[in-house]
């Protein structure tokens, strides 16, 4: 049987600062891995997004004016979005995108920038400082390390139902205070890592498709693909 998964990509046109479109690239590699086709479409302004049309959903960082834009936009996406985190759909959130599923985020100039409140955290920002360089966090649950590039303002602080990505072993994570780095909450994975995360860490990704696979076909066997050693991209 060939499994087929459909990927949204929030804002593709808008968010790609850091090459975060690498992440739909490296899920599409590893799919075929795993025998799986993965097809991806973007969702950006004026657009509707439909959560029963897609099995994953990405969405990326920008620069502060195209954020401030997306971020207008996309609480007319807000309700649909939930809905679709709350049903058990998998995503992946990089930097502004991680920012925008959270209640709200400071900018640069002071200003509250609101999100969709989907997730419980919050982002403010730094004085004339940046959290820039190589970052290894690791994940607790799962036992797996990944390894990124973090380049971000915002100092973000996770709330209820929310636990970190992993827990930082060099670099500054979240906020360079409690050692967390990103946010999981329910099957929605969050980062500031760069680079992009997907191309490093394909044990992440795997546990993104297989997530994705077994909501859509709940039936069947996918004990292959569990056990299948993923080649990296690199």
């Amino acid at each position: 049987m060939k499994y087929q998964l459909h990927l949204a990509h929030l804002y593709g046109d808008l968010l790609n600062t850091y090459g975060d479109i690498g992440n739909v690239l490296a899920l599409e590699y590893y799919a075929k891995q795993m025998g799986v086709e993965l097809t991806s479409e973007i969702i950006s302004l004026d657009q509707l997004f439909d959560p029963k049309k897609f099995d994953i959903a990405f969405f990326g960082g920008g620069q502060d004016y195209e954020q401030v834009i997306v971020s207008k936009d996309i609480q007319h996406k807000k309700d649909d979005l939930i809905t679709y985190i709350e049903d058990g759909g998998p995503m992946l959130a990089i930097c502004g995108g991680y920012q925008l599923l959270g209640k709200y985020y400071i900018g640069a100039h002071g200003e509250r920038i609101e999100g969709i409140h989907a997730l419980d955290h919050y982002t403010k920002s730094q004085d004339n400082n940046r959290f820039i360089g190589d970052i290894v966090i690791k994940n607790e649950e799962t036992g797996q390390t990944y390894h990124g590039f973090e380049n971000h303002n915002g100092v973000t602080f996770l709330g209820e139902d929310e636990r970190p990505l992993g827990k930082v072993v060099s670099g500054h994570g979240n906020n360079g205070e409690d050692q967390g780095e990103g946010a999981i909450y329910k099957n929605v994975y969050c980062s500031y890592f760069h680079g992009p995360i997907l191309a490093r860490n394909g044990e992440l990704a795997k546990r993104i498709l297989l997530t994705a696979l077994k909501r859509k076909y709940p039936d069947a066997d996918f004990s292959a693909q569990e056990n299948l050693t993923i080649k990296p991209t690199y």
